[in-house]
């Protein structure tokens, strides 16, 4: 992805996120300059990879396969071996039309998504096999708003408005909106990106980013070079 066009996304998704009344974190508006001035005080923010995250997974294709996230909260892997601790993350994620995140599980987060509005939530379930591949026949049963339902193996569940599924470890899922742009909320146990995706298919969590320009704000993924 060019740089550009991240920082356009970024744009679009903020105010996105503010027309359905969530309000972001004062951090969401620090520019790449103040990150580096304030480096020492933003340890926290920086370890946990709170922040901006636009993905295409390597696919060259935002429009078609994509998401744009913000990790408002997160705690770190440690915590989970010790049993306590801050054990949880959030993160609030734009899925624009037609547009595919691809099929994956998550080897230890479980996590609730959450319509947060704009239209219908589409995701397709399946369950794991015993060596972690996709179950073609198995059931899946999730709880939808904390009441259980079942679904033949790659049914899609629709969530409208306000409705939530909780999907648990080695639970693969696929999502995309239907109707319109929509808002997504995510809260589970502590969130690493880094390790934690299991993907169907070979793609890239992060995105591969062309510098045409320079970066508007940080995401996540530029830590490590821009705030070593």
């Amino acid at each position: 992805m060019k740089r550009s066009q991240i920082n356009a996304l970024l744009r679009e998704g903020q105010a996105f996120i503010a027309a359905h009344g969530y309000v972001l974190p004062p951090f969401a508006d620090l520019s790449p300059g103040m990150m580096q001035e304030h480096r020492a005080d933003l340890s926290g923010l920086i370890d946990a990879r709170l922040g901006w995250d636009v993905t295409d997974y390597g696919r060259g294709d935002f429009n078609s396969t994509g998401l744009l996230l913000f990790t408002v909260r997160n705690g770190h892997p440690a915590d989970l071996a010790l049993g306590r601790g801050m054990l949880y993350a959030e993160k609030i994620m734009i899925s624009r039309k037609g547009q595919l995140a691809p099929m994956h599980r998550h080897r230890v987060k479980a996590e609730d998504i959450v319509n947060r509005g704009g239209g219908t939530l589409a995701i397709e379930l399946h369950m794991s096999a015993p060596d972690g591949s996709i179950d073609p026949d198995a059931v899946v049963k999730v709880a939808v708003d904390a009441r259980m339902h079942e679904l033949p193996a790659g049914g899609v569940l629709r969530l409208l408005p306000g409705e939530s599924v909780t999907l648990l470890p080695g639970i693969w899922h696929a999502f995309w909106a239907e109707e319109g742009d929509l808002l997504i909320g995510e809260i589970s146990t502590v969130n690493d990106d880094q390790t934690d995706n299991v993907f169907a298919e070979p793609v890239s969590r992060f995105a591969d980013i062309e510098e045409d320009e320079a970066p508007w704000r940080l995401l996540v993924s530029d830590y490590a070079t821009w705030l070593p």
